[in-house]
């Protein structure tokens, strides 16, 4: 990552079981989600990889935001280089501010926000610790990084129009996809980190979906049935070699995977 505004730097799941979450992810992509909460105010677990690197963080829902509606899911995290300044251009941009600018301590301000068509994510303007580097949760090819960035979008157009104006991304040729129009591709510093289509008709809301990479999606779709997950579509080969899954975790979280046959 060279250019912060507008990379994918972390992902954060969203449960009502980090237990149970920790051991089926564990045996799902390989892996090792920290067993005990590393903040004392709220249960909050670091996504631990193989090669040292950290994907994202394991958020246990309170009985306060599962009174308000707040359900198991994915969030991913767009670094960006003021966030009070990036959250006033969401709402400018036609997008909503869902939870005001915070800062997190030995971390930076964060802000959740939805885009035009209610997709949420959070932004975010990491302020690492000394010594600390640049993200490591998104990789093209990282065994556990997110190798890939998909929006199911309430309006494709709108949605085009408002990432690219937020976030600086640039778009190469689309996909032909047949039915559902266009696959459009999305890129970040000169990278292509994922794309945004429009929404499935059985899909209720708009939302992101991120592709974790494992070793094996043969092994993948056999721990996750065996861990209690739902797969839903796939495995299903895509352009590139690579297989996809996408699946419903025992807490009810949609996720995605990605990796060879």
């Amino acid at each position: 990552m060279t250019k912060l505004q507008g990379s994918f730097i972390w992902y954060e799941l969203m449960t009502t079981d980090p237990v149970r979450a920790k051991a089926f992810y564990d045996a799902v992509v390989g892996w090792d989600i920290d067993a005990q909460s590393a903040s004392p105010d709220m249960d909050y677990r670091m996504i631990n990889r193989a090669d040292g690197g950290m994907t994202g963080g394991v958020f246990a829902l309170n009985d306060e935001m599962l009174g308000h509606g707040t359900k198991p899911c994915w969030l991913g995290y767009i670094g960006v280089d003021d966030c009070d300044a990036a959250a006033k251009a969401v709402e400018a941009a036609g997008g909503k501010v869902l939870m005001p600018p915070m800062d997190v301590p030995m971390a930076g301000p964060i802000a959740m926000v939805s885009d035009c068509c209610g997709a949420g994510y959070y932004i975010m303007a990491p302020a690492p610790p000394p010594g600390g580097g640049e993200s490591t949760a998104f990789s093209l090819d990282g065994l556990g990084a997110c190798g890939w960035n998909e929006l199911y979008a309430g309006n494709q157009d709108s949605a085009l129009a408002f990432y690219t104006s937020l976030y600086g991304w640039t778009l190469p040729e689309p996909m032909d996809i047949g039915p559902m129009d266009k696959y459009q591709f999305i890129d970040h510093d000169e990278v292509t980190v994922g794309a945004i289509m429009g929404k499935p008709p059985h899909m209720q809301v708009p939302g992101w979906n991120h592709y974790f990479r494992v070793a094996s999606i043969d092994t993948a779709k056999t721990a996750i049935e065996a861990g209690d997950g739902t797969v839903t579509n796939g495995p299903m080969e895509v352009p590139g070699g690579d297989w996809v899954i996408n699946g419903v975790d025992p807490q009810g979280a949609a996720f995605a995977l990605v990796g060879a046959k």
